[in-house]
C-alpha cells in the first residue's frame, strides 16, 4: 500500500517561496500511468487541486496557480516537490500530497504565511 508524507516548514514569510516535499513509500513515483498531486485547503474554503507530476516527469498545473507553482521530483529518493513563489497570506492552507485517483493521501501539513 502506498503511503505519502508531506514535509516542509509550517511558517513562511510573505513574498518568499514555499517548498514542500512529499515522501512516497510502498510504490514508485515512476510506475507507469501514475500521477502524483498536490492539493490544498485554505481555512473555511474548499479543497483546491494545485497540480500533478506524472510518472513520465511531465507536470500539470491549475490555471489559477500555474504562474507561481512548480512541481518536480527526485526519483532517487522517490519524492516529489512543490514550490510556490511569491506567497501571500492567501496561500495559508493545509497542503496535501496524493496519488491521483486513489485513496492514498498524506495526512496534510499546515502552512501559514505570515510575517
Amino acid at each position: 500500500q502506498v503511503q505519502l508524507q508531506e514535509s516542509g516548514p509550517g511558517l513562511v514569510k510573505p513574498s518568499q517561496t514555499l517548498t514542500l516535499t512529499c515522501i512516497v513509500s510502498g510504490g514508485s513515483i515512476t510506475t507507469d500511468y501514475t500521477y502524483w498531486s498536490w492539493l490544498r485547503q485554505p481555512p473555511g474554503k474548499a479543497l483546491e487541486w494545485m497540480g500533478a507530476i506524472a510518472y513520465s516527469g511531465n507536470s500539470y498545473y491549475s490555471p489559477s496557480l500555474k504562474s507561481r507553482t512548480s512541481i518536480s521530483r527526485d526519483t532517487s529518493k522517490n519524492q516529489f516537490i512543490l514550490q510556490v513563489t511569491s506567497v501571500t497570506p492567501e496561500d495559508t492552507a493545509v497542503y496535501y500530497c496524493a496519488k491521483l485517483g486513489t485513496a492514498s493521501w498524506g495526512q496534510g501539513t499546515q502552512v501559514t504565511v505570515s510575517s
